[in-house]
């Protein structure tokens, strides 16, 4: 199957505080608020939604396509892909902006305080669908500028293409009327537990609405696992995680869930086997720190998996 990943493309800097951020935030001074967190280590890593979840993806033997941007500092990035065998004939330059950067701290509970600047991903909303060329069998839409999402969702509808409404951290730009168009319009829609309170609260659309009317919901539900409804809310599906060795850092567990979940949906899986699939991905992610330094090799996963991986 011939998946496409539209999203951002990002030099992550992640730092691990070894406190607690609720120990140094006072509630009642939040209007106030003048904190330092003190660090154990900083790591500077490739990143961006639309690179993780290619990364993973290439572990797993899927040959994904990447629609995105990188700006003027973006070379290092670039030959990286492309050492990683992921194709970057996609990927415009935008010299006259740095590429998009996340700086995140996480605690020793695996809190998350992220700053993110959009950078080159500006002119992501200036990418189409259709300069690819060849018709893809399945569009990842994931979070980059809200403008660039939107574009690439009407796209793959007026195409009819199925694809994946990812709106992660961008989901709370969208007004009520744009969540509604995109909930009308995916195949797929997958979140956190968080982010779908909030997409039920922004929608006005019950969660039993929410499964109705989409044909695969997804809600990762962190070490507690997934919930995966499909055939428009007739199918449940409860599926534990995938314990890791251990927890080093939580970033681009997401990533790396959908990674798993699609490319096991591209190998033509039943969404047991692909919300399987993701757990045991993002495991892989937990046990090291940032977002593309895990690594596995087939044989690697089919034993963690428990059986053989289905590709």
């Amino acid at each position: 199957m011939r998946i496409l990943i539209t999203g951002s493309l990002a030099y992550d800097t992640i730092m691990d505080f070894p406190g607690r951020f609720r120990d140094h935030i006072l509630p009642d001074q939040i209007h106030v608020l003048n904190t330092c967190f003190l660090v154990n280590g900083i790591a500077k890593n490739y990143g961006g939604c639309a690179g993780n979840i290619a990364y993973t993806m290439r572990l797993l033997g899927v040959d994904p396509i990447i629609l995105s941007v990188l700006g003027s500092d973006g070379d290092a990035y670039s030959d990286y892909l492309e050492k990683q065998r992921i194709c970057t004939r996609h990927i415009r330059r935008e010299p006259r902006a740095l590429s998009s950067q996340a700086t995140i701290i996480t605690d020793k509970d695996n809190n998350q305080i992220t700053a993110y600047h959009d950078g080159a991903s500006d002119a992501a909303s200036e990418l189409s669908i259709g300069s690819i060329g060849a018709k893809p069998e399945l569009v990842v839409v994931a979070p980059t500028k809200k403008a660039a999402m939107m574009k690439h969702a009407r796209e793959c509808a007026a195409a009819k293409i199925p694809f994946v409404f990812d709106p992660g951290q961008q989901l709370g730009g969208f007004a009520k009327d744009e969540l509604r168009e995109m909930l009308s319009l995916c195949d797929f829609f997958i979140v956190n537990d968080y982010e779908m309170k909030v997409t039920e609260q922004t929608s006005g659309y019950s969660t039993q609405t929410l499964y109705a009317m989409i044909d695969t919901v997804i809600i990762t539900l962190g070490s507690h696992g997934s919930r995966i409804v499909g055939k428009y809310g007739a199918e449940y599906i409860d599926l534990a995680s995938c314990t890791p060795l251990e927890v080093r850092d939580p970033t681009g567990a997401g990533d790396a869930y959908r990674a798993g979940f699609f490319a096991a949906y591209a190998a033509g899986k039943e969404l047991a086997v692909c919300g399987r699939t993701g757990s045991v991905a993002a495991a892989y992610a937990i046990e090291r720190y940032g977002t593309q330094n895990h690594h596995f090799t087939l044989k690697d996963f089919e034993q963690r998996y428990g059986e053989t991986y289905p590709a």
